[in-house]
């Protein structure tokens, strides 16, 4: 059962899709997890021009790539999340638009919508993204927070994201929450109040990337086992806690890559997750979807970085057995 190996192409959107996919193909990969920003996917395109998606499929059978998944997650964040200055940056103008916060969240809402038709169009069956929070700011309990500003942030997810994942419904698409900070859902028991929130409706589920689970202290591998009816994708990302006495998990307003950060992402193989025990909690649930490699390192060159996580990916991918290895004792089955 050799899974597909991906790339997700969020991070490389200042290469244009068609060298993107001879890089990879070149590299080994079986296909692109889709983001949809630069001109990887367009996604307003996808739905009002009839020979987009058919266009799309050609550029990437022209180096025999597939493609499972699309993702939205800049335009997922801003459905949620209080808006400020620096949602300007991640978003396509027509979303920010004049840069009101309720028209942002509401042309959000809109985008992702539009990314589930987008993805009937295409033929995939899930996009993945953000949904962004207004609560998140409310992490750390002081001035002491009332438990009923956490219900109404809930809330608030569950009266925006219900009518987006109607038209999921509709369109036949699920929908994966990369638990992230940021996010409604951040670890396991806000990501089951996420949930119960939305009515643990089939559409909602999660794209499972365990980078950002492992530095907060949390097994990637419970998560999968505490949702493994939930798990739509899966995202190959690695972590390191370089915790010394000095630094801590907060990251000390310290950019990304610097020394000095309690804990930085990695190329896969090169931190702290435990792919192993990943791939056989994906087997016990009988994940068979794409492993999407999600590469960001700051320390490593990104050309080197991707040829070598394909590598390891396909490295650590196995079967489940089909028989129990004890079995040869069976008198009758001799």
């Amino acid at each position: 059962m050799a899974r597909a190996v991906t790339m997700f192409t969020g991070q490389w959107a200042d290469m244009k899709l068609d060298d993107l996919a001879k890089t990879m193909k070149g590299f080994g990969f079986d296909g692109l997890e889709l983001a949809c920003w630069g001109d990887h996917f367009e996604v307003d395109r996808a739905v009002t021009e009839d020979d987009y998606c058919d266009k799309k499929r050609e550029q990437l059978d022209k180096y025999d790539l597939g493609c499972w998944s699309i993702s939205t997650h800049l335009c997922g964040q801003a459905v949620c999340d209080i808006i400020d200055e620096r949602h300007k940056a991640i978003l396509p103008d027509s979303v920010w638009g004049d840069g009101d916060p309720a028209g942002v969240n509401d042309r959000a809402a809109e985008a992702v919508k539009n990314a589930a038709r987008a993805a009937q169009k295409f033929g995939v069956p899930v996009v993945n993204g953000f949904t962004g929070s207004s609560i998140w700011h409310l992490l750390y309990s002081f001035p002491p927070v009332p438990p009923k500003m956490i219900d109404d942030g809930f809330k608030l997810f569950a009266d925006r994201w219900n009518p987006i994942m109607d038209v999921f419904g509709e369109c036949g698409i699920k929908f994966g929450l990369e638990v992230h900070p940021t996010e409604i859902a951040f670890d396991i028991y806000s990501a089951e109040k996420a949930l119960d929130a939305i009515g643990h409706r089939e559409e909602f589920g999660f794209n499972f990337d365990p980078s950002h689970l492992l530095w907060q202290g949390i097994d990637p591998v419970e998560f999968i086992r505490y949702f493994p009816d939930r798990i739509y994708h899966v995202h190959i990302k690695d972590a390191i806690t370089t915790l010394n006495g000095r630094s801590g998990i907060l990251g000390s307003h310290i950019d990304f890559g610097d020394h000095r950060r309690g804990w930085n992402f990695r190329s896969p193989g090169h931190g702290g997750v435990n792919f192993e025990e990943i791939i056989r909690a994906l087997n016990d649930i009988k994940y068979t979807g794409p492993l999407s490699i999600e590469w960001e390192d700051s320390g490593m060159d990104r050309l080197h970085g991707a040829e070598e996580s394909c590598e390891f990916v396909r490295s650590i991918d196995f079967a489940p057995s089909d028989v129990a290895f004890d079995s040869a004792f069976d008198k009758e089955k001799q």
